[in-house]
């Protein structure tokens, strides 16, 4: 059941009564209901999240990829720490063109720039905090930003949880001497990023458009997106082609992929356990040989 505190400040905003409610399969982190207005009006609502900022941080992720005018979003309607009530779209068929469009369109959300690596305010990666406030050098580095405030963070957040072996210490603790030159040559500028760019977190929309949801944005490489995208497999060929014909990629991007896929795994690691194990340790030792 919805908490009659939520029901009323949605209410309140919309100027009815809500007339239907029923839940619907979404994420793992908070529960998902479409509800029907009684003006016939029919939006997502998104509730119980552990943390009690995590709405606002999603929301303001959602209005940031947004503003671009690049990239279908939900409309964010009202969100305070305990929902978050956003715009229905209703999906469709993807047609033949539908990552074409997908890879110029991230290519163009990528192509909006920062001068500085990082985001206004921390988020979520799930339900992990996502950390994007940096200091000085990590603002102007993208190697420090990266090794500090997400492989180091993964890698510490799991030995506190008791998930790091010694294959996994000893490997990261090479790795932590050779960050440089592994990402050595891919410098740009900070873009805007989706942040956890996998097969889950698009949908395509009843005109074959891509809409991207449930962001972690901050402004980084863009590689690390589309490494995002190879966790379980990958998307269509066509995708990873319009992308590159719209915005070419550094030399060296698939011997990257690795270092860019493992905060995503550590992440899975410290979210679903040991299951992952075996696939960090693969990422950090397929540099050290």
């Amino acid at each position: 059941m919805i908490e009659s505190q939520v029901i009323e400040k949605i209410q309140d905003w919309a100027g009815c009564t809500i007339q239907k409610q029923k839940s619907v399969s979404g994420g793992s982190i908070a529960k998902t209901d479409l509800i029907r207005l009684e003006d016939g009006r029919t939006c997502l609502l998104k509730t119980g999240s552990e943390h009690s900022d995590g709405f606002f941080k999603e929301a303001n992720g959602l209005k940031e990829i947004r503003k671009t005018a690049c990239i279908r979003t939900p409309e964010v309607y009202l969100s305070d720490e305990k929902f978050l009530l956003m715009e229905y779209i209703e999906q469709g068929r993807k047609d033949d063109l539908f990552f074409v469009r997908f890879g110029e369109q991230l290519a163009n959300l990528h192509s909006r720039t920062s001068l500085k690596f990082g985001f206004k305010e921390n988020n979520y990666i799930g339900s992990t905090p996502q950390l994007n406030m940096p200091n000085n050098s990590e603002a102007e580095s993208w190697v420090d930003f990266y090794y500090n405030k997400r492989l180091l963070y993964q890698y510490k957040l799991a030995e506190k949880n008791q998930l790091v072996g010694n294959e996994l210490k000893n490997g990261f603790l090479v790795l932590e001497n050779r960050i440089e030159e592994i990402l050595e040559g891919s410098e740009e500028k900070p873009c805007l990023l989706h942040g956890d760019l996998w097969g889950g977190n698009y949908l395509c929309d009843l005109n074959s458009n891509p809409v991207l949801i449930d962001p972690a944005v901050y402004y980084g490489h863009r590689e690390t997106d589309l490494a995002m995208t190879k966790l379980f497999g990958g998307f269509a060929s066509d995708f990873y082609h319009s992308y590159r014909k719209h915005k070419p990629l550094p030399q060296g991007y698939d011997y990257r992929e690795n270092i860019y896929l493992l905060y995503h795994v550590l992440n899975h690691l410290n979210l679903f356990g040991s299951s992952y194990y075996g696939q960090a340790v693969r990422l950090v030792w397929s540099y050290l040989h």
